[in-house]
């Protein structure tokens, strides 16, 4: 199979899925991540345009660990809106090029506007690319109307799993992956006093107390008219 992971900033998919995401690419399956937002606000000391260029950096390092194939929309932190036609047809290019089996996203409700416009952004452009004459200057081929699967909120807030992946046997490259983005990691242990990657190893291990493993990640499917399917989508 062939799974893409949209993420808003440059660490959400890290957080939320890339043990799901690096289980995939053991099984043999072609993952690609994108992030919507370049993260250029998520610091008080590095200013917005040099920040823009380390988390890059920092996300394509991440997707190096796993193995995915990074893409990057970069549009500014609090500007993320499904109503950017520029953004949800540059999305909807990526998800014609990628032309994923699974995409993996945001809730529709999280603690912030970024994360729930990417989810709604995602599920414009992926109906989007699978439309013939939707962005005709378009050179990839159309998809289908792809299956999208929620990953889990910040801390877990407000979001009950339907399904659970074991990544027990991942959890290091989850983390590893995470600790690539260090502008986030190190200015939230300075300025907020959160262990950022213990915080998420607990979340994981919260959701494997939950399905009775050691680490898990969370999703809910989408149940939207043409999102179904009787298959076994997450490994």
């Amino acid at each position: 199979m062939k799974i893409l992971g949209v993420g808003c900033h440059p660490d959400d998919l890290e957080i939320a899925c890339y043990g799901t995401l690096a289980k995939y690419v053991r099984l043999g399956h072609e993952v690609a991540v994108c992030h919507i937002a370049n993260g250029n606000l998520g610091h008080v000391e590095i200013a917005p345009d040099e920040l823009r260029k380390v988390r890059w950096r920092e996300a394509d390092e991440a997707a190096k660990v796993i193995g995915a194939a990074h893409y990057a929309i970069d549009i500014g932190d609090l500007y993320v809106t499904a109503e950017n036609d520029e953004l949800v047809r540059r999305l909807a290019k990526v998800i014609r090029e990628v032309q994923p089996d699974l995409i993996i996203t945001h809730n529709e409700h999280d603690y912030m506007n970024d994360h729930m416009q990417a989810y709604y952004a995602t599920l414009r452009a992926s109906f989007g690319a699978s439309i013939p004459h939707y962005d005709l200057a378009a050179k990839e081929p159309v998809t289908g109307v792809t299956p999208i699967y929620h990953m889990d909120t910040v801390a877990g807030t407000g979001f009950i799993p339907t399904e659970y992946v074991d990544i027990s046997d991942v959890i290091d490259v989850k983390l590893e992956a995470l600790s690539c983005h260090r502008s986030q990691v190190q200015w939230m242990l300075e300025h907020d006093q959160i262990d950022f990657l213990d915080f998420t190893r607990t979340c994981s291990r919260v959701r494997g107390f939950q399905s009775g493993v050691a680490y898990a990640e969370g999703f809910r499917p989408n149940h939207n008219y043409m999102r179904m399917t009787t298959k076994r989508l997450l490994p």
